[in-house]
Order: structure tokens, then sequence, then C-alpha cells
């Protein structure tokens, strides 16, 4: 097991040590997609929710989340984060794409943040709009491009499924 990083040679899990690791600029960029009827869409679209504004308060939900990333997945570092951005993109007639931005500079990535930024946003939606469309679904949450750091840039092949 020793070439996951997570774990010692014997199996016992740990935090990765990145001590030695030199300070960088880092940047991620994940996204997410809900799949909703058209009609709950044009409703975010008018904010028509009673609830208030869907995109505006999952985007403060995507950027707290973010900043929550390590009380949520075991053995992330907390990280100090220098950006955080949620965007949302309608794709009619029936998908919002999400698109998570966030960046640091420190000794380890924000892949995490990122990700989890994407999925609390897609959460919230659910949530706001449940009341109209029980049938969403929040799918294809994934890392889009990373920068920075030891292992270098990442870019999603667009022919990727």
């Amino acid at each position: 097991m020793s070439q996951l990083s997570h774990f010692d040679e014997s199996g016992a899990s740990r935090m990765v040590d990145i001590s030695a690791k030199a300070s960088t600029a880092r940047v991620a960029v994940a996204s997410g997609v809900i799949i909703m009827a058209p009609t709950t869409l044009e409703m975010i679209q008018l904010r028509q929710f009673s609830k208030g504004d869907v995109c505006e308060v999952a985007r403060l939900a995507g950027i707290m989340a973010a900043k929550q990333t390590s009380q949520i997945i075991p053995l992330c570092h907390p990280i100090l984060l220098s950006g955080i951005t949620v965007d949302f993109e309608v794709e009619l007639p029936d998908r919002l794409k999400i698109l998570a931005t966030v960046k640091t500079s420190g000794q380890t990535g924000v892949e995490m943040e990122a990700l989890t930024a994407v999925s609390a946003a897609g959460l919230t939606v659910y949530d706001m709009c449940k009341s109209v469309d029980r049938s969403m679904v929040i799918s294809q949450i994934q890392l889009e491009t990373k920068t920075g750091g030891k292992s270098g840039d990442y870019h999603r092949d667009t022919e990727q499924k």
C-alpha cells in the first residue's frame, strides 16, 4: 500500500507530510451539472423561487463549503485560500452547469476544495428547487484543470467522458 499517499507501509491512515514542499501558486477548476425540468430552469433564470435567488444562495454555499473542505474530507489539509469563485451557465433546455475556481499559494493543491464547492452548490440548487422538481440529477462532478505544484498541470481532455 505504500504507493497510496494516505496510507503508510502497514496500511494505516495518515495525513501526508507536506512540510518539505515548496509553496507555489495553485489553481483548480471543477465543474458539475444539474439536469432538471426545463420549467425549473426557467424559474431559476426568472428568480421565481420564494426561498430567494437560487444561484446566489448556491454560490454562497459553494464558497462556504470550499473553505470547510478539511472539516468534511478526512485527511485533507486545512488550506489558506486566496480566491474562490462559483459560476453558473445555463445550458438549454434543461441543464445548469456549475464551475468553481479555487486559488491558493501553498504547499498542496486545491482540487478537493473546488470539487467540494461544486458539490455543495449543486446540493443547494436541489434543496431550493425540490418543491417543484424532485427529479433533478446532480452529475458529472469533475476536475477540469489544476495548475501548480510538483505534479504539474492537468487539463481534462475534452474527449474524455
